[in-house]
């Protein structure tokens, strides 16, 4: 688990609506968990999971499946590398999403160009950066 798990998921819920996507899940879907009951969650991953309660379909960021994005409100990631977080944002942009990325200490890629607001959110013990697109 990574501190500030329960914070990120109170704020997607309490911040979005419909299906939600989590690129790269790896071994931690804490958040995950915790949305499955109240959105449409998926997760993807390039490795093959198997993860009860939640829809996991294997997907590569980098030559995605755009189809597997298309309507979701919401991509996120925790701890994703830079190259990656860009891959997210190209993505994301394509489908009209919002991104939140909770990165590993400093490993933050610009992503500005991607979208018309970001900040950084301090949200009790979750600290992230939100991307939105413009309305």
């Amino acid at each position: 688990m990574f501190r500030g798990h329960k914070d990120l998921a109170e704020y997607i819920l309490r911040s979005y609506k419909g299906k939600i996507i989590e690129v790269g899940i790896g071994k931690h879907p804490e958040v995950a968990l915790l949305l499955k009951d109240h959105l449409e969650i998926i997760v993807t991953d390039t490795s093959d999971l198997c993860m009860e309660g939640i829809r996991f379909i294997r997907d590569d960021i980098f030559d995605p499946n755009i189809h597997i994005y298309e309507g979701a409100s919401l991509i996120y990631s925790i701890r994703p590398p830079v190259e990656i977080q860009h891959a997210i944002a190209s993505v994301a942009k394509q489908v009209g999403a919002d991104v939140i990325i909770r990165p590993l200490g400093s490993e933050k890629a610009d992503l500005n160009k991607y979208f018309s607001e970001s900040k950084l959110i301090n949200y009790g013990d979750a600290v992230f950066y939100l991307y939105k697109q413009g309305d």
